[in-house]
């Protein structure tokens, strides 16, 4: 029959293996480990490595592939939005062109009749509603229509600088 053995016989051994299986346990894990980092890093380093390769032209500006004049003479759907944009910068001027003076001339009869002691005011012997109505209103179509004009050829040029700077 076994006997279990006394503390100073046959503890120490027993001790002794269990650590050790321990440690083996513990070195084949980290053996393991070991491993699949190489096996990652070879394949690493199989992979070829990204080169980065540049042109002696780095500052030369890129041209798109169809200029945004092409695009406007083959009427494309983005040449369509360039010439509306123009197009309604360009209606939104007269319409605020045609408003001014449309309120200046309906403005001055509607001024005269609320406004009745302007009727007997006389100038250089012509009453004064003749007057203006009559010589004073073609002065102010004229700078009118000179403002639109000087306003239409600044949104053309801005409109040139936007398709030269898209080019």
């Amino acid at each position: 029959m076994s006997r279990d053995p006394e503390p100073g016989e046959g503890a120490e051994p027993r001790r002794w293996i269990a650590d050790r299986t321990r440690r083996d346990a513990d070195r084949s894990r980290k053996d393991a480990e070991r491993s699949r980092r190489d096996a990652e890093r070879s394949r690493r380093d199989e992979r070829p490595r990204r080169e980065v390769v540049t042109s002696p032209r780095t500052m030369a500006p890129r041209h798109p592939r169809y200029p945004v004049t092409r695009e406007i003479d083959e009427q494309t759907r983005l040449g369509e939005v360039y010439m509306r944009s123009l197009v309604r910068t360009q209606f939104r001027l007269a319409l605020f062109v045609c408003t001014v003076l449309g309120c200046v001339v309906a403005g001055l009869p509607l001024m005269f009749l609320l406004v009745p002691e302007l009727h007997a005011v006389h100038v250089l012997g012509i009453p004064l509603p003749w007057a203006v109505l009559g010589g004073l209103i073609y002065p102010a179509f004229v700078v009118g229509a000179w403002l639109y004009v000087r306003q239409a050829e600044r949104n053309e040029r801005h409109f040139a600088e936007l398709v030269d700077r898209a080019r």
